[in-house]
């Protein structure tokens, strides 16, 4: 995360009201946590930074299913990494 710990009640509070860095921040904590379903949430409202943790987990596990979910669910960077693997030549 950042220098600085934030209450996750305060964070979710601001996000819920529109605040993106906040939400940001809340993919930051639950990722630190390995908190997946939470992260999964995050992507669900809109998340980038869910979406580019996640996606980051899943090329690391080189999980093509997780990847094709993620592209669907919104995350262009999912879409490029899953292309990406598909084509790469050992």
């Amino acid at each position: 995360m950042t220098d600085h710990d934030f209450d996750e009640d305060t964070l979710r509070a601001l996000a819920d009201e529109g605040n993106e860095t906040a939400l940001d921040r809340l993919a930051d904590l639950y990722d630190a946590r390995d908190d997946g379903e939470a992260l999964s949430a995050l992507l669900d409202e809109g998340s980038e930074q869910a979406g580019r943790l996640l996606t980051r987990r899943a090329v690391a596990n080189r999980d093509l299913r997780e990847l094709q979910r993620l592209s669907d669910a919104g995350s262009s960077e999912a879409g490029v990494e899953l292309k990406r693997l598909l084509t790469q030549r050992e």
